[in-house]
């Protein structure tokens, strides 16, 4: 029976066509619109009918039609998106490279780091390019990260010391992470905040009056967050000695007590030695220099900053101190635990790649 409709034009591949439309076809990530039209061409290639192909390929039959017709009318470029209407893009590959090339590789001659306005004037591009540039390869040349390697003989052993006192912690003791937080400043803004309404966040002036100091004392106990406290005026040896013997009213009679501290001369003065000698249920750990971050009570610090001081207004020392009582005691309340993850090995893993790093940056 002879075949119903319109007479299909004939389509014949050359071997480059089909080498061509072969590796499209295969494509498994990208562009699945243009593999599953190679695969419909290459169908019809074979001889099968629209319907044929429609069917293996999972698509309707005019759209088999419409990309055997561009084909046969315009090869391999037939089954490219045609463009889409608007302005070109303005934007060349060389310009983005070296953008991106300048940001990570040079400096501007009057400053330390690049900005959108002075990268703009020197690629001739508007600032908004430049935004979206950075933007899409990760680059932020305002921003920098602070850090200082640590330079105690003994750091490894101390990593795996105190790393060890949190991931595996001794029976019948208990594990204080200790310091001071020292110079709080009671501040007072010199003028009332405007409070925050909606579409508008809270304004506070940049000035201020300075009302005097105080320190607070702090042991974070690591298995349940609870914190012991106290608040001197001053942080010498003598203030740091009456806070051991307030953890030591604290802490349960039965139970050694481990102690996390850094390298700060008040830690190590005679007098607290001499105390440290008269309670030998006491042990002290010290954390390599330069190593604060190692300390979870830095970790409890940063929440007392954040949620209090960063944006209290004390008009006095002792308001200052009323509410620092009072943050306190609403944590212990709920105390929250930090959970510490990484092992002694991969921190000193990180830490040999980001050497690595420095030297190889200085070559």
């Amino acid at each position: 029976m002879p075949s119903r409709g319109r007479p299909k034009t004939e389509l014949v591949l050359t071997e480059e066509e089909r080498t061509t439309l072969t590796r499209w076809a295969q494509r498994r990530k990208s562009s699945q619109a243009l593999a599953s039209r190679s695969r419909i061409v290459l169908g019809c290639a074979e001889g099968l009918t629209n319907k044929q192909v429609a069917a293996r390929e999972g698509v309707s039959q005019p759209t088999v039609g419409k990309w055997r017709l561009r084909f046969v009318e315009a090869r391999c470029d037939g089954l490219v998106d045609d463009p889409r209407p608007g302005r070109p893009a303005s934007i060349t590959v060389e310009q983005v490279e070296d953008v991106v090339v300048a940001t990570l590789e040079s400096t501007p001659t009057n400053a330390t780091h690049w900005s959108r306005k002075s990268m703009a004037e020197r690629a001739g591009l508007s600032k908004s390019t430049i935004g979206r540039i950075w933007r899409a390869f990760g680059l932020q040349p305002h921003r920098v990260d602070d850090f200082k390697l640590s330079n105690d003989p003994l750091f490894v052993e101390k990593v795996y010391d105190i790393v060890g006192l949190y991931l595996d912690p001794p029976e019948s003791a208990v594990v204080l992470c200790v310091d001071e937080k020292s110079q709080i400043q009671a501040l007072a803004r010199s003028q009332p905040a405007f409070p925050m309404m909606p579409g508008m966040p809270e304004k506070r002036t940049h000035d201020y009056v300075r009302s005097g100091t105080t320190s607070l004392f702090a042991a974070f106990d690591t298995s349940d967050g609870t914190v012991i406290t106290a608040l001197h005026r001053r942080h010498r040896a003598v203030e740091f000695r009456k806070f051991l013997a307030t953890i030591d009213q604290h802490a349960p009679a039965h139970l050694d007590v481990h102690l996390i501290c850094d390298n700060y001369g008040t830690h190590k003065a005679p007098t607290v030695q001499t105390w440290l000698a008269k309670h030998p249920r006491f042990h002290i750990h010290y954390t390599p220099t330069y190593s604060s971050w190692i300390n979870q009570v830095e970790r409890w610090f940063a929440e007392l900053t954040r949620q209090l001081l960063e944006r209290g207004d004390h008009r006095s020392v002792h308001a200052l101190e009323r509410d620092i009582r009072a943050w306190v005691t609403a944590w212990n309340e709920n105390p929250k635990p930090f959970v510490w993850t990484k092992t002694a090995e991969r921190i000193l893993e990180s830490i040999a790649r980001l050497i690595k790093r420095i030297n190889g940056a200085g070559h």
